[in-house]
């Protein structure tokens, strides 16, 4: 048996040692106590100290994995920490040159990180299903689904038929009276349409998109089952066939429960932030520059409630 193992043994250690994950490992564990004593004579916590935990190098070694399909050499692991260790140094050494300071873009930044902070507290919380039946009782019509029909129809181009074009419509109507949807005769009277002959279930707002919102209002009061017109779009006149018509309704609670709680979840992080940033606001005072005879430089109507006048030239940061 002594034997045995000592013939394995050999041959396991080698395969192990060529495990791209191992390498990784030990290179990042070599990397961690490096940089960990990077400064040894600095007390720990300084500001010149650079940690990297071991999960922020896996994450490193994760990400290149789902990018390049492979994990990274010794050589391209170790560029990839020195990038970060360069980024912290640079964003360190930038904070104590007060370049963070009076700079538009990174206050914007910071300012949504903070929304982000408020909004992510109130998104923790997990509804249960009757606070969520509740809230939707209350704003069922956020989730009304609109009426839907199909139909086909006739196009009487102006550009062709120029002010004949509703007059031959109405002709046309008068001949397909008791024809079907798809009959021959259809398809000789009308002028080719740039897009579709048939609309398969559209809605008001599709509808208005396309034709125009008159055209929109005008089919959804058509009842199904005949040739009716002519109705005006944007292009010209049609002859319309509505063959369906699905009428709109509030579906059930069962029906969309997780579109429900998307919906109160977002409410839910407007309130929270709102919330949030009134708290944070109520600690600050605005100051407003006014001129010299003391008249307001700004129109009054737009000075926010609360603000304080100081004398021209002045001011303060809030």
């Amino acid at each position: 048996m002594r034997e045995e193992s000592e013939s394995v043994n050999p041959i396991s250690i080698k395969r192990l040692l060529r495990e791209p994950l191992l390498h990784f490992m030990v290179l990042g564990a070599v990397l961690f106590v490096g940089y960990a004593y990077l400064e040894p004579d600095a007390e720990a916590g300084s500001s010149y100290e650079i940690a990297l935990t071991l999960e922020e190098l896996t994450q490193l070694h994760t990400i290149y994995e789902s990018q390049w399909r492979r994990s990274p050499t010794p050589e391209e692991f170790s560029a990839m920490v020195e990038n970060k260790v360069r980024q912290e140094v640079l964003y360190r050494e930038a904070l104590a040159m007060g370049l963070d300071k009076n700079d538009e873009i990174v206050k914007r930044r910071m300012a949504q990180k903070m929304q982000f902070v408020a909004e992510d507290l109130a998104a923790a919380q997990e509804p249960t299903t009757e606070e969520l039946r509740a809230w939707y009782a209350e704003n069922s019509d956020k989730f009304a689904m609109p009426k839907r029909l199909s139909f086909r129809h006739l196009y009487f181009s102006p550009d062709i038929r120029g002010a004949k074009a509703y007059d031959d419509a109405v002709r046309s109507l008068a001949e397909l009276d008791g024809q079907a949807v798809d009959s021959q005769l259809a398809e000789t009277l009308a002028d080719r349409f740039m897009y579709q002959g048939y609309y398969a279930d559209q809605t008001s707002v599709s509808l208005a998109k396309e034709f125009g919102p008159q055209f929109a209002v005008a089919v959804e009061a058509l009842a199904p089952g005949s040739w009716q017109g002519p109705i005006e779009s944007g292009f010209g006149w049609h002859l319309v066939y509505v063959d369906s018509l699905v009428p709109g309704r509030v579906p059930a609670f069962e029906e969309i429960e997780r579109d429900v709680k998307t919906g109160w979840l977002g409410v839910q992080k407007e309130v929270a932030w709102r919330k949030a940033y009134e708290e944070m606001r109520a600690k600050y005072t605005l100051r407003i520059p006014v001129s010299v005879d003391g008249a307001a430089v700004a129109d009054t109507k737009a000075v926010p409630v609360g603000a304080e006048p100081l004398a021209q030239g002045k001011g303060a940061p809030l």
